[in-house]
């Protein structure tokens, strides 16, 4: 049986390696959704129609509904250019596209958050927003990524995350105990836990720091 997924920030650090891992297996089809055409085989949807019409707009590209829905999407203050900016793609957008989701039937969202989500900064206080909304809408299984600093090469650079991951890197003999949570991790072992989270039994919310996703993407993938 064949497993549909909608897939929003795919063309990101996460998302690129998640929708290639799950192009992989034969029992999953992928529907990516994109702001801008990537690849020819991205659906390109106006993520302000989204947040207006959140059924109306996903059901045009998934017309008899899906089973799981995956959102890494995410941007940061610089990139976005105001807090205001950023609130609108990490909350605003994730929300409005889980709300269309829910609406088609979806069973499963997996979302990727951020490590210390809750904690202060307008970042993390935007993180813990979106997990609060979406697990309020009712899936039946909520599966929420806490991942430290990823670590990968982006399309587009991003300066201090650079800068971030090699300090990531040195650090990371000294992250033991509750304090690995915030250390490095490879942004494909995340995107390879997301791939083998989809389609888990099991009803409720589930967190996952970056123990549990090393521990997740180890395992060998259902087919």
């Amino acid at each position: 049986m064949t497993t549909r997924i909608l897939l929003i920030g795919g063309t990101g650090l996460i998302g690129h390696s998640i929708d290639a891992d799950l192009a992989t297996r034969l029992d999953t089809l992928v529907t990516s959704l994109t702001r801008r055409q990537s690849s020819g085989s991205d659906h390109v949807i106006d993520f302000e129609r989204l947040c207006t019409a959140p059924e109306v707009t996903l059901r045009t590209v998934a017309p008899t509904g899906a089973d799981v829905a995956i959102s890494c999407l995410g941007t940061t203050i610089r990139a976005a250019g105001s807090q205001a900016a950023m609130f609108r793609v990490d909350h605003d957008y994730v929300l409005a596209f889980a709300r269309g989701a829910h609406a088609l039937g979806v069973r499963q969202f997996i979302l990727v958050s951020s490590v210390g989500a809750g904690g202060p900064g307008f970042y993390l206080r935007t993180k813990d927003a979106v997990e609060r909304d979406i697990r309020a809408l009712g899936f039946s299984r909520v599966d929420i990524l806490r991942p430290g600093m990823l670590l990968g090469h982006r399309a587009v650079a991003r300066p201090m995350e650079a800068v971030g991951q090699r300090l990531a890197v040195a650090l990371s003999p000294l992250m033991v105990g509750r304090l690995s949570r915030y250390g490095g991790i490879d942004a494909k072992t995340v995107a390879k836990a997301s791939a083998r989270l989809v389609g888990q039994a099991g009803d409720g919310c589930r967190t996952y720091d970056n123990a549990d996703l090393r521990r997740i993407a180890s395992q060998t993938a259902s087919r």
